[in-house]
């Protein structure tokens, strides 16, 4: 057989392991509030039900309602000697975001992460509670190993939430993919 083939199917198959094997695992997730008389995090927690089912849940309680303008900084960090930027750092106008989904293709790949389990399916205002409900590491895992795939590490995903142009919120979530 010719050997070009081989390296071919020897590529494939050592391919195929890797995608078998990559895990993405949740260690931890923080939610600090910055403004408490405009929103409090009512919960933001990890659950590991069994080995293979873990989910991640937030739900923001907004007090000044209705929230009309808002914009959120993502930022990705690999830890290696402390958590250095890997990727992405950007902000977006969150309102003008969901008048067109596909305007920004890196946020779009973000929001896969979560869409499916939040109600952050409209654009604004918002004038309800923000909830992000039981997010399985299996999805999440899906998007960071068959999607856009990410080399092996420790991760943080940062995220900054602007009201008005104040800085009301910080999400972390920290994550392990081996």
């Amino acid at each position: 057989m010719n050997s070009s083939v081989r390296l071919v199917q020897l590529s494939i198959m050592l391919f195929s392991i890797h995608i078998a094997i990559c895990k993405l695992e949740f260690t931890n997730v923080k939610c600090n509030t910055f403004d408490p008389e405009f929103a409090v995090f009512d919960y933001c927690f990890l659950k590991s039900i069994n080995r293979t089912y873990k989910y991640l849940s937030i739900k923001v309680k907004l007090l000044k309602t209705p929230v009309a303008k808002v914009k959120v900084n993502v930022a990705t960090f690999q830890r290696l000697n402390g958590y250095k930027p890997f990727l992405y750092n950007l902000t977006v106008d969150g309102c003008r975001f969901f008048n067109n989904k596909k305007s920004n293709p890196v946020v779009s790949y973000f929001f896969n992460f979560f869409k499916d389990f939040s109600n952050l399916n409209h654009s604004c205002p918002y004038d309800h509670d923000v909830i992000l409900d039981k997010v399985p590491i299996s999805h999440i895992n899906t998007q960071v190993t068959d999607v856009l795939p990410v080399p092996h590490g420790d991760y943080l995903f940062h995220t900054d939430w602007f009201a008005y142009d104040i800085k009301r919120a910080t999400v972390d979530v920290y994550a392990t993919l081996n």
